[in-house]
């Protein structure tokens, strides 16, 4: 791979001749006065020669800054110098020549150093450097005129506040001249060709047009743009994606870094309270309550402590409540006086909806008294939508993990071990019984083998996510048409406003959800489209029916759109039915076979994990050929899942593919039962290797390039020892000689994952025409 320039090799110098040039050409032709400053210009560097040459010591300049001033009020008009961040720069370095006042202090080190760090490194920095330097070159020498936008945003410390501020390079070339060294390299068609075509690889663009070749003089210019407030917001979104951003101290104390950049205030204190039930869960609330609560980062209060509180009044009036200074307040709640004791004054407390119904609320609080204004609150508007989707998902996700913990707690122990917890439990209420101190003994089971297989949705995040769009794009459709006709009955200019907005947002989705998309479209929707249609209902009966559709497409639980997402659903659930209870009907086969531990998980397809061996028959009668029984019985299983699921896709709303990777571990481990997450768990480090491996052989792809071991239709077979591979094709040649797979059998490697290395595999594709596979699996009905 070829190496990007050292930007020390790029001949750059510092120059006054294309500004004096510009001084002659455009400004003293057009002024008399400016002519004659420029006649004592020039005056002045016929004198001092060093002045009209190009520039390497900058020292140099230091005497004649007054003359460097004037010319450059050709480049930054006086009226803007104290209150832009501007600058001149050598070309495309970042050494500092001419710079404002206010770009010397909120971007500049005392030596001249730029302060704070790029948003992107120092590589990439080089990569889009050069990108410019090869257009401008192209530009000035072969003119071909393209433009590169690559957003280059500088963090620095603000010297004031102490907190982070972005600002946006704007960079300038027009006063920098190309100079070829020595005779200018004709380039013919072909070459201008490939150029453009891997501007993005300069070091490709190197080899016809070698950058040596070349000089530059003058100065770049730099406008800093203050872009925070956009930043902050868009790190809000990617952020509040995560669940934990919202439940874990640690990530909300990262956000409200960022909240504190967003509203200029360094000692703002935020807070989130969710509503669940006739419970208040305060998360992160910003001051310290002695209470322990199963939810990580949260504090359960009953609703009743919150009656009469800013809180409550906040949410029964719908809008932001601002307070001037919270100790001021008569009748303060237990929940208030808190926030008084960690020396809150000003706050701030703004309502979280969901689909019309209070979900909770986020607050502000500072120290300052006053600090949270009228300007503030305007800020609030921007985010409350992000928090109000955050809050609603992370709400979702712990009610889920809710229901996992009480399914967990309440689900019986699987019967294959049963056995041994009574013997535990019998154990230890005899010790009990007996007066002696004790506690439940591990139950640990020693040389028992895993059996894993997984079959996988291919492709279904995406299928997903399209859904989203799709169902997305449709409810913009539906409410710019009732805004459509509404315009067409009353020409009203907000209107016509409104219309742009959604078709805005509409272009931007049906090109690609990207963060908060949907967040900004529903807010859209529900904020500005939705209150108007009692007031256009009216206008005629084609807007009232434009209207009617609307709500008529709106899910009645969710309100939204949800055609697209319902569709992808239901194919997933019944996908997922209809293999599931083939795997459970055959694991109920083999159980009465010789019994064994069954633990299937269901997401986006499923996956299960079988443990069999001595240690967990109570009376013992173990055999090897049992161990070789199931692994036979995985493939045939795998085969039928994959008939079950061709058989199903042509009746699905939305065709979704399977693929199958069955694991193989013919080496014994340990597992122990965890009684705090009541599931078995491997027992010693070395016996954690499978589990790595298990838990990233689905992204598995084949040595040598970028293709994914499983592929829809064919089962993918991992192992890492010779005899496990004898065994295994075995296998799948007599069932390939039965019909239940074809004769395509692979042997492959498979490239390296994390912490994962020498995996190898089979892979054979399953005869979905098969007569005995159809036998076997037919007695399942289509609909089950």
């Amino acid at each position: 791979m070829h190496q990007i320039a050292d930007p020390h090799e790029i001949r750059a110098v510092f120059s006054l001749k294309p500004l004096i040039d510009f001084w002659s050409d455009v400004i003293a032709p057009a002024d008399v006065s400016c002519a004659a400053m420029l006649d004592e210009i020039l005056g002045y560097i016929k004198a001092k020669p060093e002045l009209g040459d190009p520039i390497e010591d900058l020292s140099i300049l230091e005497p004649h800054w007054n003359l460097i001033g004037k010319l450059m009020t050709a480049v930054f008009p006086a009226a803007f110098w104290e209150s832009e961040v501007v600058g001149a720069l050598v070309p495309f370095t970042l050494r500092p020549v001419f710079v404002s006042p206010l770009f010397e202090r909120l971007l500049l080190n005392q030596d001249g150093s730029f302060r704070g760090h790029l948003n992107i490194d120092m590589d990439a920095f080089a990569r889009a450097r050069l990108i410019r330097f090869y257009l401008l070159i192209l530009r000035r020498c072969y003119g071909i005129q393209k433009d590169l936008d690559y957003p280059l945003i500088q963090i620095v410390e603000d010297p004031e506040t102490g907190l982070e501020r972005h600002f946006r390079f704007k960079p300038n070339l027009s006063f920098v001249d190309v100079h070829p060294i020595g005779e200018l390299r004709k380039l013919s068609d072909r070459d201008l060709s490939t150029i453009l075509e891997h501007l993005g690889e300069p070091e490709i663009v190197r080899q016809i047009l070698p950058y040596e070749e070349f000089e530059f003089r003058g100065f770049t210019v730099i406008q800093a743009l203050d872009v925070t407030e956009s930043e902050v917001i868009s790190y809000l979104e990617r952020s509040l994606i995560d669940r934990e951003s919202v439940f874990s101290p640690t990530a909300f104390s990262s956000l409200q870094q960022k909240l504190r950049t967003f509203f200029k205030i360094p000692d703002l204190v935020a807070g989130m309270a969710a509503i669940k039930g006739d419970q208040v869960l305060l998360l992160n609330a910003g001051c310290q309550i002695a209470c322990e609560c199963i939810f990580a980062g949260s504090v359960h209060v009953p609703t009743v402590e919150f009656r009469g509180s800013i809180f409550e009044k906040a949410v029964q009036q719908g809008s932001m409540l601002r307070i001037r200074d919270l100790s001021e307040m008569e009748n303060l709640t237990k929940v208030e006086l808190e926030f008084v004791r960690a020396g809150i004054r000003a706050f701030l407390v703004a309502p979280l909806y969901y689909q019309g119904e209070a979900i909770g609320v986020l607050n502000l609080g500072s120290m300052t008294l006053g600090r949270l204004g009228p300007e503030e609150e305007l800020r609030a508007g921007q985010i409350i939508p992000v928090f109000s989707m955050a809050l609603n998902r992370a709400l979702d996700e712990l009610e889920n993990r809710v229901q996992a913990i009480i399914k967990e707690k309440c689900t019986a122990v699987h019967p294959s071990v049963e056995w041994m917890f009574r013997e535990n439990v019998f154990a230890h209420l005899e010790r009990l019984y007996n007066g002696e101190s004790s506690e439940m003994e591990p139950v640990v089971f020693r040389d028992v083998f895993p059996f894993y297989a997984a079959a996988d949705i291919r492709g279904s995040s995406e299928a997903r996510n399209r859904a989203i769009q799709e169902d997305t794009a449709e409810h913009l459709r539906l409410g710019l048409a009732a805004i459509d006709g509404a315009l067409e009955i009353r020409p009203l200019d907000i209107f016509r406003e409104l219309a742009h907005r959604l078709r805005s947002t509409l272009q931007s989705v049906s090109k690609g959800m990207g963060s908060g998309d949907e967040v900004s479209a529903i807010y859209l929707l529900r904020k500005d489209v939705e209150p108007l249609f009692p007031f256009i209902r009216g206008f005629s009966p084609a807007v009232s029916d434009a209207v009617d559709a609307y709500s008529a497409a709106m899910d009645p639980v969710l309100g939204t759109v949800y055609c697209k997402r319902k569709d992808f659903e239901e194919s997933v659930a019944r996908l997922n039915d209809r293999i599931a209870a083939y795997l459970d009907r055959e694991e109920s086969a083999m159980q009465s076979v010789f019994p064994h531990y069954f633990n299937k998980h269901q997401t986006d397809g499923l996956d299960y994990l079988i443990y069999l061996g001595p240690s967990m028959v109570e009376k013992g009668g173990f055999n090897e050929l049992y161990l070789k029984n199931m692994r036979l019985w995985q493939i045939i299983v795998s085969c039928g899942i994959a008939w079950q699921a061709d058989r199903i896709k042509g009746s699905l709303k939305i065709p979704l593919e399977l693929t199958h990777i069955i694991l193989v571990n013919n080496s014994p481990m340990s597992i122990r039962f965890r009684f705090d997450e009541k599931r078995f768990d491997v027992d010693g480090a070395y016996d954690v290797g499978h589990e790595i491996v298990r838990s990233r052989i689905d992204k598995a792809t084949v040595k040598g390039g970028d293709e994914r071991l499983t592929q829809p239709g064919k089962i993918a077979i991992v192992y890492s020892r010779i005899q496990e591979a004898e065994e295994m094709r075995r296998h799948v040649e007599f069932l390939s000689g039965q019909g239940f797979l074809l004769d395509d059998l692979e042997s492959l490697e498979l490239g390296e994952l994390p912490g994962v290395q020498g995996l190898k595999a089979l892979r054979v594709s399953v005869d979905l025409d098969s007569l005995l596979l159809a036998e076997r699996c037919a007695h399942m009905g289509p609909n089950e």
